[in-house]
């Protein structure tokens, strides 16, 4: 008798449960409750015991849901009834990354007075910080940095805040970093610095505001390659011009002995040689393959750069 009523209370138990825990399909109901801003479907299913932390097949939550839609008070709700603030996806993406992906500037202040991990990563490898200057979202750096946040910590490619800000043109949340302690001189996988990655981009104000603060002009990456020897083979004369301005050596040589002026030949670019002859670059200077800047002009056939490199020789 005992036994039958203890299978009875199992039974009931296990009929009763999902209304307690929650199926998958009603934790899946709480997330696209939660991305939509349903309020009062969410406050009613986690009332009827949903997991208020439960997760897709990616590892995201109902509170990472909320965040990407910049739904506050939403997000408010979710963390008071026990949300993680914390929880990472399956790529290492949390509330906070999140917040910062989408420019959610109160969001990320929200999260960070909630103890949001400053550290947390996307898979990418980049923090919070490394995202948000990324996005020249200068608020939110500075945020991060009242916080505590480094500066230096770099993502997979090894690339940090400030390098981001180099290569997308964000002088202004450049400026806030260099003022809190970002390392002008740190270097990415392919070594190279923020002025490097800048002046491959042809980011003429990144390129002084670098110089400004005394970022090293003739820096060489892992093939030996100068901002300026960058900034010409890419064609940003501007650039180069901001580079010259700043003392570069116009004449330093690359791991193959290519300087300037042959990138300038090589990409066939008279106005780039004129500016380098202009401000005194060597012709007579060969590379490892014994070319000067004017064989490479004849290879590449371009009159106008092949009559510049040869008059009055």
């Amino acid at each position: 008798m005992k036994l039958n009523k203890t299978i009875a209370l199992l039974l009931s138990l296990s009929i009763s449960l999902p209304l307690y825990a929650g199926s998958q399909e009603d934790e899946k109901e709480l997330r696209i409750a939660a991305s939509i801003g349903d309020t009062e479907a969410v406050i009613q299913m986690l009332d009827n015991g949903i997991d208020v932390n439960s997760a897709n097949a990616f590892g995201k939550t109902a509170l990472m849901m909320a965040i990407e839609n910049d739904i506050m008070d939403l997000t408010v709700l979710l963390l008071a009834r026990g949300a993680d603030v914390n929880a990472t996806t399956e790529s290492g993406c949390s509330a906070l990354t999140f917040a910062a992906e989408n420019g959610h500037t109160a969001m990320t202040a929200m999260l960070l007075e909630r103890g949001a991990d400053l550290y947390a990563r996307d898979s990418s490898g980049r923090d919070a910080m490394t995202i948000a200057a990324r996005y020249g979202i200068t608020d939110m750096v500075d945020q991060l940095l009242y916080k505590g946040a480094d500066p230096n910590i770099g993502d997979k490619d090894q690339r940090t805040a400030l390098m981001h800000t180099a290569e997308r043109g964000y002088p202004e949340t450049a400026q806030l970093l260099i003022k809190n302690g970002a390392d002008i001189e740190l270097r990415d996988r392919h070594g190279a610095s923020a002025l490097i990655i800048a002046a491959d981009k042809g980011q003429t104000a990144m390129i002084d505001l670098l110089l400004k603060n005394g970022a090293a002009v003739d820096a060489t990456d892992h093939d030996g390659a100068t901002a300026l020897i960058w900034a010409v083979g890419q064609d940003h004369i501007a650039a180069a011009e901001r580079l010259l301005r700043g003392k570069a050596n116009i004449n330093q040589q690359d791991n193959d002995g290519v300087t300037p002026l042959m990138e300038a030949a090589s990409i066939r670019s008279a106005d780039l040689v004129k500016l380098l002859l202009h401000h005194g670059a060597d012709q007579s200077t060969k590379d490892h393959n014994g070319r000067t800047a004017a064989d490479i002009a004849k290879k590449k056939r371009n009159k106008q750069v092949i009559q510049l490199l040869t008059q009055g020789n």
